[in-house]
């Protein structure tokens, strides 16, 4: 970014420095600081009496993704260039006369990006803030106790069927989830430590969202520990069948089941959604149909009304074959048997792995933007399924939505560890379902409440300490990193290779030879052994705080997944320009703000992390640089009115299943360039391929599972047909009824998928 001239200390300063971007050349100084780098130039004007300000480009360190030196000799009489390709998609190519100069600058720029060891090194612990940053304190914008309040949950009033539980005060119950945790009023503390025992990290089912209509819920966990031999908890059974019972205190004694509701049946304030709300896709009728067909128990003579018929659901985020080659290490995911009550969907969006590829692979078609002008090219960006994977989330977040809000049911969601996907999902279903956080303050309070709280991995995902990996010298070996890829996860650990035994073990689904070059992790990228014992028992931490520890960026720990969350906002705003308080350029600020590490508020890997480093006290919150500058973040077209009974202003917005479009603006291209020009309806370009396949890759009861790799289960005779008939029009869904012959046809893509979950 391009900033007006300061007096910063430099504290180096190379002259006759050329700048490229997007092929353009300008010749300035580059100025090198301990938190900068910073170049300088002053540009050409028509009137010499007017003497023009210097322009300067500001680059952060964390922000740098890559860096190469291309060194050239003297005889050469060519440049020597050091390139730069940043997490803002900012591409520069700096080019020095002097060979020398260009190495010295090159070992600064490593030193400065990879050698600090510990995260209260970065800019954000020395950072000063000018007026009027210094009259806001963004780290009071959310409060924990005061959302649940908003939502009509307190100490004092358990009516809605929740409590706030404070068995997490000092985070020795759960190191990774918030202090707070919103449970139903039914369960005891005692009841959630030992149901904390049967999920992994100890992050079991707790509530992140409660419907202010219908009062249903969507709760958040991880996925339970139940391993080959099916193991099973008693308490976290409850706690789940409560979870569903909040809505109806009158069956917190009884199995809640599957039931339609009549309309008479709705409060007298509840809104009549089926009436109010556009009608649903056909590809979205079909996901509703498929869901409602497996879990619901109605009677036939009974009128079906849609947005009337309560289904509670499970969500794993997770492909059905990941979810069940997890069982091999101890995890996987729940059994139907023991949750009769719900129905489990699986939406096969992938790991983190699989979308930091994606984006690897985004970036390679636009690699070249600091020496040409050239557009990229719209099937290589296709090809890279980014969009795919955006369409994955919104359609997931779509179900979600419509289960809360036009099925009246509860929905609880896990992943693996219930930090990435899970607060993609959770997230992105309360963008839809509340108007609230469509504004500014709800938008933080979303990010603060399902991001930040509830211990999405800010520091591992982002790689804020770098890594010399991204660092090379063309047609030069630097530290072997050309000769032999490091085993990343575990080192060939005896821990790590005890996993590694175990899963090719399990039930023949993998290759006895496996050749992978990484130790067996979980789908977020994390060993996770299974382990039954007492979450109070273990040792939180290693003997040393998150604070004086010294940290490396493990680059396999990274990925995309703030930034994805971020564009399907950005989606969610270009359908429903009117529906969101805030503009694009506030995403994408705060998708630089993300890896600038100019404040402490995304520094941390969870709420502990951040109290024990004192971020409130030694750093600025990223909320005081938006709050300040709130009119620079406004939506000129933004309609903060809301009526259920008028098409378009409803409370409820959906995803919708048309073609998705590039985000353009943040990576500094054209809508032509990205995009391809204007079409007109029911036209498609590059950009669409692969967009428009469901997320919904399986249905799972104690009855019956359909879809690919789902353990399937005999079917009562008289659910035959029924059954039968609805498999054959789930191809439009890529969903389909699960047999033995399929399962066994389907081996070696099951392994494939596996393989790649467990990277």
């Amino acid at each position: 970014m391009v900033h007006a001239a300061d007096t910063p200390a430099y504290h180096a300063q190379v002259d006759d420095v050329k700048l490229v971007r997007r092929g353009e050349q300008v010749e300035g100084s580059l100025h090198l600081t301990p938190h900068h780098l910073i170049f300088s130039h002053t540009p050409p004007t028509a009137n010499e009496e007017i003497k023009p300000r210097p322009r300067e480009l500001w680059i952060t360190y964390p922000i740098i993704q890559t860096c190469t030196l291309r060194p050239s000799p003297p005889a050469s009489h060519l440049p020597s260039s050091i390139r730069l390709r940043c997490r803002d998609f900012t591409f520069a190519c700096f080019c020095f006369l002097d060979e020398r100069k260009a190495r010295d600058v090159y070992d600064s720029i490593k030193a400065w990006t990879c050698k600090l060891g510990r995260i209260e090194k970065l800019y954000a612990f020395i950072y000063q803030p000018q007026k009027p940053e210094k009259n806001y304190n963004g780290w009071t914008i959310y409060d924990a106790r005061k959302e649940w309040k908003r939502l009509g949950i307190s100490e004092k009033n358990t009516d809605k069927g929740w409590r706030i539980s404070t068995i997490n005060t000092d985070y020795g119950f759960s190191p990774t989830y918030p202090a707070l945790l919103a449970v139903p009023s039914t369960i005891s503390d005692n009841t959630l430590n030992y149901a904390g025992k049967y999920r992994s990290r100890v992050r079991l089912p707790v509530l992140t969202y409660l419907h202010p209509v219908n009062d249903c819920s969507i709760t958040r966990c991880a996925q339970p520990l139940v391993g080959l031999k099916g193991n099973r908890s008693i308490q976290d059974e409850k706690l789940l069948h409560a979870i569903f019972s909040t809505s109806n205190p009158d069956q917190n004694g009884a199995e809640p089941i599957s039931r339609p509701r009549s309309r008479q049946s709705l409060r007298s304030d509840e809104v009549d959604f089926a009436a109010s709300d556009p009608p649903p896709t056909d590809a979205e009728a079909l996901e509703d149909q498929v869901i409602s067909s497996t879990g619901s128990e109605e009677k036939p003579e009974e009128p079906k009304i849609y947005g009337a018929q309560q289904n509670n659901l499970i969500v794993d985020a997770r492909p059905t074959v990941n979810a069940l080659a997890m069982q091999a290490v101890g995890l996987g995911s729940e059994n139907m048997d023991n949750y009769r009550f719900a129905t489990k969907i699986y939406l096969g969006i992938d790991n983190i792995h699989v979308m930091r590829d994606s984006l690897n692979k985004v970036i390679e078609t636009l690699k070249k933007s600091d020496v040409t002008p050239l557009a990229p090219s719209r099937e290589a960006l296709a090809n890279s399924k980014w969009l795919k994977h955006i369409r994955g989330l919104l359609d997931g977040a779509g179900i979600i939505a419509r289960q809360v809000a036009l099925q009246h049911s509860h929905v609880l969601i896990h992943c693996s560890d219930g930090w990435d996907r899970t607060s993609q999902l959770s997230a992105l279903s309360q963008l839809c379902l509340d108007p609230y956080y469509r504004t500014i303050d709800g938008f933080i309070v979303l990010v603060e409440k399902d991001w930040l709280s509830f211990g999405h991995q800010f520091s591992h995902r982002s790689g804020y300490l770098s890594s010399e990996k991204w660092f090379n010298i063309e047609n030069e070996r630097i530290g072997g990193e050309n000769t032999k890829q490091p085993n990343l996860a575990g080192q060939n650990s005896g821990a790590g290779q005890a996993l590694e035994n175990a899963l090719l073990s399990a039930k023949g689904f993998f290759n006895k030879d496996n050749k992978s070059r990484d130790s067996i992790v979980d789908s977020d990228g994390e060993l996770q052994p299974y382990d039954m014992g007492s979450p109070t028992s273990k040792k939180v931490a290693s003997g040393k705080s998150a604070a004086t520890d010294k940290s490396t960026t493990k680059v396999k720990e990274t990925s995309p997944v703030f930034h994805q969350f971020l564009d399907a906002t950005y989606q969610l705003l270009y359908r429903h320009p009117t529906r969101f308080e805030f503009n694009e350029r506030f995403l994408r600020r705060l998708l630089y703000h993300l890896y600038s590490c100019q404040y402490g508020t995304f520094l941390y890997n969870n709420e502990k992390e951040r109290v024990e480093g004192h971020v409130s006290q030694k750093t600025r919150s990223v909320w005081d640089y938006f709050l300040s500058r709130k009119e620079q973040f406004m939506n000129d077209r933004y309609d903060a009115t809301i009526d259920d009974n008028i098409r378009g202003k409803e409370r409820l917005i959906l995803p919708g299943s048309g073609p998705l479009r590039w985000w353009n603006e943040l990576f500094g291209r054209s809508a032509a360039e990205m995009n391809g020009p204007a079409r007109s309806s029911g036209q498609t370009n590059g950009s669409d391929l692969n967009a428009e396949a469901s997320v919904l890759t399986g249905v799972e009861t104690a009855h019956d599972a359909i879809g690919s790799g789902a353990p399937s289960n005999a079917l009562p005779n008289g659910d035959a047909t029924s059954m039968a008939s609805l498999a054959a029009g789930l191809g439009g869904l890529g969903v389909t009824k699960n047999t033995g012959y399929e399962s066994r046809n389907s081996t070696s893509s099951m392994k494939r998928e596996m393989e790649v979950e467990m990277q």
